[in-house]
């Protein structure tokens, strides 16, 4: 199973989606409770400070204030 098959997204969705916040490219990734994320693959807001955006039934939660903050 590939890793946008676990997500529940459809591949061409995932080509297109961005963050909100920098609309930097969004990675497949897992949260520390083991849910699957997409996670920003450059800095939002301040160097080394990075978001991760949950998915919820197969559906990415692309909002700022729902994002988890990623330091480091």
């Amino acid at each position: 199973m590939s890793t946008d098959e676990a997500h529940g997204l459809e591949p061409w969705l995932r080509d297109i989606l961005r963050c909100p916040v920098c609309r930097g490219e969004l990675v497949d990734a897992t949260s520390p409770d083991g849910r699957p994320e997409l996670q920003c693959a450059s800095s939002c807001d301040a160097e080394g400070v990075r978001r991760g955006y949950p998915i919820t039934d197969g559906i990415p939660v692309l909002l700022a204030d729902e994002a988890r903050l990623i330091r480091g």
